[in-house]
């Protein structure tokens, strides 16, 4: 893969709203419409959240973000890989850069809260290749059969 860039990004260009347009309308695709619990472009932009958008060259390859749960907890949120880019290494990136934003805040733990089922088995395992456990419900949280937790210890 050509070099990739993760910046923080402002949300305000076309290509990263078409992806988390595309993001949105594969958790409805994949979860009842209660257990979605992926951010619109207005949650996304709230004080406390943070996020990232992955390029090669001018590509958009994938985005994530953390959002500040407390002073010692964070949540990964919005984590997706452009279509064209799957299974190139981008979510694993911006994985290992979420992780390292945090562990730069201090935070002590990062969870999040992701569904069940075929399409998110590969983001589940990549979670669980970087440590991540399944864990209690967090946050505003239920859970059930649409719905896990996971947690890290940083």
């Amino acid at each position: 893969m050509q070099h990739l860039r993760i910046i923080e990004d402002d949300l305000s260009g076309e290509p990263i709203r078409e992806l988390v347009a595309l993001h949105l309308s594969g958790m409805h695709a994949h979860s009842p419409a209660c257990k979605v619990h992926a951010l619109p472009v207005e949650k996304l932009r709230q004080p406390g959240v943070t996020f990232f958008s992955a390029w090669v060259a001018k590509a958009l390859a994938g985005m994530g973000a953390i959002r500040e749960l407390d002073a010692t907890h964070g949540e990964l949120k919005s984590m997706r890989v452009a279509p064209d880019w799957l299974g190139k290494g981008v979510g694993e990136a911006m994985l290992l850069h979420l992780l390292s934003v945090a562990r730069a805040r201090g935070y002590e733990r990062v969870s999040l809260e992701t569904g069940s089922g075929p399409a998110f088995a590969p983001a589940l395992a990549l979670y669980r290749k970087h440590g991540f456990e399944n864990c209690a419900a967090f946050a505003d949280y239920v859970l059930d059969e649409f719905s896990q937790c996971l947690t890290l210890r940083l």
